[in-house]
């Protein structure tokens, strides 16, 4: 594929995300929800993506756009998590995308947790499955590549396990810091809140 044929998918597809983002606003917004119509689409187009994540291009796109979006719509001190995540994995599909397609399809597998994150987001709830998950597709998947980096690393320029090691780093400590919060938000308070009301009876 060309400069120019890979120009037009990478602007095509980040526009698409922006139609869909556009669309989901004129749907109507859940009565939670409307407080943060911004965050509802958001969410929305997330989910989108995750739910198609499955071609690269479509990914890196949506990333790309996902990027923009809260670049433009959300205070930096409360995106700077996740803009620093996009920023990761557009830089891992740049570099990886030539040489070590395998490597970047895999850590791919991370993305179906974000279906049920967005779904935990979008419809309020709490669930053991979203942990599940998380442990499956995050937990096993950079553990994975963890091995997978170690185990190649002499066969691999020193710049490419460099960044690899790095974004890979960067990635796991995020990924622990929101298993974190997940466990915190819908078990261990649920855990709390159930003790105390049995604690009152």
């Amino acid at each position: 594929m060309d400069l120019r044929s890979t120009l037009l998918l990478i602007g095509g597809s980040a526009c698409s995300f922006k139609l869909l983002n556009t669309v989901v606003g004129f749907l109507p917004t859940p009565e939670p929800a409307r407080s943060k119509a911004w965050k509802w689409r958001n969410i929305s187009t997330s989910l989108a993506h995750s739910s198609v994540f499955h071609v690269m291009v479509f990914c890196f796109c949506y990333f790309i756009h996902d990027f923009l979006d809260m670049t433009l719509n959300e205070p930096l001190r409360k995106s700077w998590e996740l803009l620093l995540h996009h920023s990761v994995v557009i830089n891992r599909v740049c570099v990886s995308s030539r040489l070590y397609v395998g490597f970047a399809l895999v850590s791919l597998l991370v993305e179906i947790n974000s279906v049920f994150l967005h779904i935990r987001q979008l419809l309020l709830i709490t669930s053991w499955l979203n942990l599940g998950t998380f442990l499956v597709f995050r937990g096993f998947t950079l553990g994975w590549m963890s091995r997978w980096l170690a185990c190649h690393s002499e066969h691999m320029p020193r710049y490419v396990l460099m960044m690899g090691t790095a974004g890979l780093t960067l990635v796991s400590i995020m990924n622990a810091a929101l298993f974190y919060k997940l466990l915190r938000a819908d078990i261990l308070r649920n855990t709390s809140k159930a003790k105390t009301e049995m604690e009152l009876y």
